[in-house]
């Protein structure tokens, strides 16, 4: 390893060729965060130039570059592979012939002779079309870079071919930057500018050039000098690495690129998607997902590539180019499932269905299963075997989304059904899942029984608990089932509803008080909980206007005429059919309530006789919660009422002490089960019981929840608020 400093003048002089391996990231540098500075740098520096030319000047310091020699044969160009610093070394090629067109075209001939070897090889020395420039671009860049660089004087941008590309858009601007500074005093003055501006580029930089031989390790350095506060993904590091390695196996590197990795450089795979709370981008996740169906481990985000080297070089067992072949394989896959579920529209299948119900739920973490469910090239799974499979892991997801159970841990729950997928035979899966997920009995992974979900649901405030895009895919998912699309089966009626696109409606409106009285001797409160429970949530082709939203039900004008007037949707046919000239009142809600439960449940079925038992008090073994600590958290007051849960021992309240301790009809008890046991007279989850409205709504472990997520915040959800749909 030969490491200097050296000037532009140093580093392009002589002829040769610094080639960027084609699997390098494309150009990506930009006028704000490094054109600008750049030129900015070198006037500074030519300014000061100008006006001391004899005094010592002290040099600009550009950064670092990693090049490799290669092996040539005698007489031809010498050539270096870009290890590190293709963008700077491709500006610096770019800003050079940009002034040397500009000085040229001023009449500066001698800067401008002096500048030329610097970007060009001279005609004795090619042998071929692309020996003409002295850096080399990967191919992405390749036609751009050689179009503006070999256009002739003056350059006509617009009229350029690639006028569109960062290749083109920096030779324009610094040429801009140039003329405007060599003619800032005038004709008389650009002479001795173009020298200065000349002198600057070409001796007053300065770069540190780590310069290999052909037998030492490119891939250390290159991890070496990234490792701290890099701007690489996860993908970009797997490229170099798997590129390299290609490279010293003697493979057609170039023919390698194109069919098995060119396509993670396109706009799907280089979006930035959200995982938690945090944005990856998709190439990246998606190797993180691929890794966890190969190793059947977890692998965290920050460890991506350290991981992937660890699996090629101890587990893989097969060579590098394989690997490729089936990393190209699963990324085919997994980009057809995950665009399926983006498609709002027209037929879709199984997977499309589950791929769009599971991106609602805000879900990655279920996407290394649908891989290891889909990517079996060897033992493919029979369709009936797979839907039934997809049927199990959406009903376990949907049921735990309902009744609000946490998605801390659900990354390890992944990790083993991921892995439980891959080890069991081909027909065998969908059983082999649904035992799991069946037996579970931990906080983490149990799978709601129909008695949960019905008592969460029935007096659940859900427009106001759930996301509402989550609520909207609940009220699709239900609409779907009345149209015919129950249990597998396709529905003669016609095409599903269109996905994520209607409007969320109350029909007894969130502002009731002008046009719906009260019935008298009922509560405010007694209607406020019914407003945002599910049976009075509709979908909508489009938002009503705020005066027929919140207008009286029935009447000419009302809503429930303008319903049956304008709307299309099953779930407003079948309120209307008993109540288009009835009042829409608190029993309907109630009823319709209980009717979409009972959609739910079979939309999401458990298996027959399927109970669970969960005592949630020791589910989280690493944080005890108390009442107190609700307390001293804010999220329980000291003096706060709590209610039973309504049904057979509702009616019963209970008062949080200060210390922490529950207060019912004057007995004190040191937590919520042992209050539920006093009221009940037997065992008693008093977490659930217990509920901070009169009418159900939120239970104590709700706000036990809340708490867990304020402890571990690492560990927490994604915010659920995709904004509110108009009444």
């Amino acid at each position: 390893m030969d490491t200097q400093v050296r000037t532009p003048q140093a580093i392009f002089m002589q002829p040769q060729r610094l080639l960027v391996p084609l699997f390098q990231r494309p150009y990506v540098w930009n006028e704000e965060l490094q054109w600008e500075p750049l030129w900015s740098d070198l006037e500074r520096v030519a300014t000061r130039l100008l006006h001391a030319p004899g005094a010592p000047q002290a040099p600009h310091f550009l950064g670092a570059v990693v090049l490799q020699q290669l092996a040539t044969q005698t007489a031809d160009l010498q050539q270096r592979t870009v290890i590190d610093g293709q963008q700077r070394l491709t500006t610096l090629q770019l800003l050079l012939d940009a002034i040397h067109s500009e000085i040229a075209q001023a009449g500066a001939t001698m800067p401008a002779a002096r500048l030329e070897p610097l970007v060009a090889n001279g005609e004795p020395f090619r042998r071929q079309p692309a020996d003409r420039f002295k850096v080399w671009p990967t191919n992405r860049d390749r036609d751009a870079f050689n179009e503006v660089m070999a256009a002739p004087h003056p350059v006509e941008y617009d009229k350029l071919e690639h006028r569109a590309s960062r290749m083109v858009k920096a030779h324009r601007f610094f040429a801009q930057r140039c003329r405007d500074w060599l003619l800032v005093e005038g004709e008389g003055s650009v002479d001795a500018r173009a020298e200065a501006l000349e002198r600057s580029a070409r001796e007053l930089l300065q770069i540190v050039v780590i310069d290999l031989t052909p037998t030492e390790n490119a891939q250390e350095i290159f991890e070496t000098l990234n490792a701290r506060g890099a701007v690489l993904t996860a993908a970009d590091l797997i490229k170099n690495f798997v590129f390299q390695r290609l490279l010293e196996q003697g493979a057609n590197v170039e023919d390698a690129y194109a069919k098995h990795w060119a396509q993670f450089e396109t706009a799907f795979w280089e979006a930035e998607v959200n995982v938690g709370r945090v944005k990856y981008q998709r190439s990246s996740v998606f190797l993180n997902h691929w890794l966890v169906t190969q190793t059947g481990e977890e692998v965290l985000a920050r460890e991506v590539f350290s991981r992937f080297k660890s699996f090629v070089d101890y587990q893989a067992k097969r060579p590098m180019l394989e690997l490729l072949r089936d990393i190209n394989r699963a990324a085919a896959i997994y980009r057809e499932f995950t665009e399926k579920g983006e498609q709002l529209d027209g037929p879709l299948d199984r997977v499309g269905l589950f791929a769009y119900r599971v991106r609602t739920l805000e879900s990655e973490v279920i996407k290394p299963v649908l891989l290891a469910l889909l990517d079996r090239p060897t033992d493919p799974i029979p369709k009936a075997d797979l839907d039934a499979t997809l049927d199990v892991l959406e009903s376990w997801l949907a049921r735990r989304m309902l009744v609000r159970a946490t998605a801390k841990s659900y990354n390890k729950v992944m990790v083993e059904v991921a892995s439980l997928v891959s080890n069991t035979p081909a027909g065998q899966v969908a059983a082999a899942v649904r035992a799991y997920f069946a037996s579970q009995r931990s906080e983490i992974a149990y799978w709601p029984d129909d008695d949960e979900v019905r008592t969460e649901l029935e007096y659940l405030p859900i427009y106001r608990r759930l996301s509402r895009g989550r609520v909207r895919m609940v009220l699709e998912s239900i609409e779907d089932h009345l149209r015919g699309w129950v249990g597998g089966k396709e529905s003669a009626a016609g095409m599903r509803i269109r996905r994520s696109s209607y409007a969320i409606e109350h029909l007894m409106p969130q502002s009731w008080s002008k046009h719906w009285p009260l019935p008298g001797g009922l509560p405010e409160a007694e209607r406020d909980a019914r407003l945002h429970r599910l049976g009075n949530l509709t979908l909508l082709t489009k938002r009503l206007n705020s005066t027929v939203s919140n207008g009286p039900w029935l009447g000419e004008k009302g809503k429930a005429a303008h319903l049956q007037e304008k709307d299309v949707v099953l779930l407003n046919s079948r309120v209307l059919k008993t109540h288009v000239s009835r009042q829409w009142d608190e029993d309907a809600i109630d009823r319709r309530t209980s009717e979409a439960i009972d959609a739910i449940l079979e939309i999401w079925p458990v298996p027959a006789g399927h109970k669970v038992a969960i005592d949630r008090e020791q589910a989280d073994s690493s944080v005890n919660v108390e009442i107190v600590d609700l307390v001293g958290a804010g999220l329980l007051e000291s003096g706060q009422v709590l209610y039973s849960r309504p049904g057979k021992y509702g009616g019963h309240k209970a008062r949080v002490l200060s210390d922490g301790r529950i207060e019912v009809e004057g007995e004190v008890f040191n937590s919520p089960s042992q209050a539920g046991i006093f009221v009940r007279k037997k065992s008693t989850n008093g977490w659930n019981f217990w509920r901070l409205e009169p009418n159900g709504g939120q239970p104590l472990r709700a706000v036990r929840a809340e708490y867990l997520r304020m402890a571990s915040p690492e560990d927490a959800e994604a915010g659920e608020s995709d904004g509110d749909d108009a009444d």
